[in-house]
């Protein structure tokens, strides 16, 4: 049943809405509406100028109308008298082919017509910085291996429970969080659900966190590598397919009886292993979406940080319940992708990881070879896995070859990010650094 978002407003005390949608480069973009101007904007949409966002779009376009999914809708526990609702792009009566969270509601439709229904969940992590985002907010937090630190986690506890008892509140099913492999870096998780609900949760916590760490007077950031030396953020997918969305759900169709194949004895079944396979045979495509930026790949190709292990992976392997490979398989039933950071769109991402499922079960694809050794001490040891991209231009280069997953994310979509993104690198190697005078000057 559609929601009302005027009665909603009614109902619940909000004076504002703030209608949201997200840009190719995972940007999040709103405009603040009355209530009494809700019905209106429910039917057709707030206009933006799309060319004023990160969206391939000249100025001669007509407005870009971002519809609110009243589904989406989140009162602000912070702010109650306002209202969050994502809202889908529409230009001339037609979806914008481009706009993220667009491409991620037609592969949801496109794997539910074939009986999938994509459930996921997803550990974003992030730093708790100075507000200039210079350093980390908490001085005292030093120690050589910080990760589960008790101490530091009571100093920060006033955030950290904030924003807890927020996702308790919106019902989210909020089970743990901790201080993580870095100083100054946390991570916060809350219950699986549907891709499209995920992603809106995701991007949500985002804006909550940043809000709230604001509120205290500090910076969170997402960025994959904020402190050199130190561990980057991560996004890590765990991901599963239903027969049924939402809480129709019954049968998990990737969980299996224990057999002897390399997926079967961990509890993955046929359907679980091809969709692992479409991961695996699309991996060096997949860091365009799920490793999107410059920094990106500070993270995946790190040297050893102080605590002694990236936490990030550097080739396309996978493995049973060890952290040290691209995908792990840690129970029945599910997968833990490890790929993403903390810059992923969250839209892209669960896109992204459709896309490439659907294409592995629709050819049958094998995941390849399992490796169940320590990637970080015996890596050298795996022959013909390939490397993950070492820089976003390689990337952007293995999704542009890749011509199945361009096709399933979209074409307009994949021309698009490719330009914008090739326009960022561009941008980004004509920048004069110290690095080159440090060390060129002499030469």
């Amino acid at each position: 049943m559609t929601t009302d978002l005027a009665k909603f407003a009614k109902d619940n005390g909000v004076k504002y809405f703030m209608i949201s949608f997200t840009d190719l480069f995972g940007a999040q973009r709103a405009k603040l509406v009355p209530t009494r101007a809700i019905a209106g904007m429910q039917e057709d949409g707030a206009g933006f100028a799309g060319f004023a966002t990160y969206l391939d779009l000249t100025p001669a376009h007509p407005d870009m109308l971002a519809v609110p999914d009243p589904s989406s809708v989140i009162q602000l526990p912070w702010k109650p008298e306002i209202a969050w609702v994502a809202g889908n792009c529409v230009m001339e009566d037609q979806d914008v082919a481009q706009a993220p969270r667009n491409v991620l509601r037609r592969l949801i439709a496109e794997a539910a017509s074939e009986g999938m229904h994509v459930k996921t969940g997803v550990e974003a992590e992030f730093f708790l910085l100075s507000p200039e985002g210079t350093q980390i907010a908490d001085p005292l937090d030093t120690a050589g291996k910080p990760c589960y630190d008790q101490q530091t986690m009571m100093r920060s506890y006033e955030v950290i429970r904030e924003i807890s008892d927020y996702m308790l509140d919106l019902g989210w099913g909020a089970y743990q969080n901790d201080h993580e492999d870095a100083n100054g870096q946390w991570e916060m998780n809350w219950d699986f659900n549907d891709a499209l609900t995920m992603a809106d949760q995701h991007s949500f916590f985002k804006f909550m966190t940043k809000t709230v760490a604001e509120k205290h007077g500090m910076r969170a950031t997402f960025m994959p590598k904020p402190i050199e030396g130190l561990t980057g953020n991560g996004c890590h997918a765990h991901i599963s397919v239903w027969d049924a969305p939402g809480k129709d759900a019954k049968v998990n169709v990737f969980a299996a009886e224990k057999s002897d194949s390399p997926t079967g004895e961990l509890g993955l079944s046929e359907q679980g292993k091809h969709f692992l396979g479409g991961i695996m045979k699309h991996a060096s495509a997949l860091a365009a979406i799920t490793n999107p930026t410059v920094n990106s790949y500070k993270r995946i190709n790190a040297p050893r940080t102080m605590s002694g292990a990236t936490w990030a992976p550097n080739s396309v392997t996978w493995t049973g319940n060890n952290r040290t490979h691209m995908v792990r398989v840690p129970g029945p039933g599910r997968f833990e992708l490890r790929l993403p950071d903390g810059a992923a769109n969250p839209y892209l991402l669960q896109a992204v990881i459709i896309a490439a499922g659907l294409s592995g079960v629709r050819s049958k694809a094998e995941p390849g070879k399992r490796h169940d050794i320590d990637m970080y001490a015996e890596g050298h040891k795996v022959k013909g896995a390939p490397k993950l991209p070492l820089n976003m231009l390689d990337a952007l280069r293995a999704y542009d070859r890749d011509k199945e997953l361009k096709a399933m994310m979209g074409e307009e979509f994949s021309a698009a990010f490719l330009k914008m993104k090739h326009e960022e690198w561009n941008r980004f190697v004509s920048h004069f650094t110290s690095w080159e005078r440090e060390n060129t000057i002499d030469i």
